[in-house]
């Protein structure tokens, strides 16, 4: 059963009050790297030996440029992710958002559109009015242009 106007209208205000009630999110990835480090006689250098880490870094673009954020404590960490999860909620309503947009769009009259324009014209000026108005005092008379 199609939904109608109304019902739409109630999903996006509540799509709203969702994104608007979100905590602090950031866009990014949390990955983590093991690996050798430079020290020629170091432990992780053994055969066998996996590497140091896990060690976790938030890995996100900026201006076209990937950018790494490495992380002081495991609180940082989850804090991190947390961020990162609020964002991905942010995503998925925004997509939400936009699909009952997409719906309320073809719903509405033509006819509503032609009301708001003429209670709108009804409250000012007229604009075509004011367009030739404008443009005549603009120009001003002839003979300040030079014309003959």
């Amino acid at each position: 059963m199609p939904e109608t106007l109304p019902q739409l209208q109630k999903q996006r205000v509540q799509v709203v009050q969702d994104i608007a009630g979100l905590g602090d999110f950031r866009r990014g990835s949390i990955t983590s790297i093991t690996g050798r480090c430079g020290k020629a006689n170091c432990f992780c250098h053994r055969p066998g030996h996996p590497g140091h880490g896990p060690n976790f870094r938030l890995t996100r673009k900026v201006q076209g440029k990937t950018v790494s954020e490495t992380f002081s404590s495991p609180a940082a960490l989850r804090k991190a992710e947390r961020e990162v999860a609020e964002f991905h909620k942010f995503q998925a309503l925004s997509q939400t958002l936009v699909e009952v947009n997409e719906k309320i769009c073809p719903l509405r009259r033509v006819e509503e559109e032609e009301k708001k324009l003429s209670e709108q014209k009804n409250g000012g000026s007229d604009p075509s009015r004011d367009r030739a108005r404008s443009r005549s005092t603009l120009a001003g008379p002839s003979s300040s242009l030079g014309c003959a």
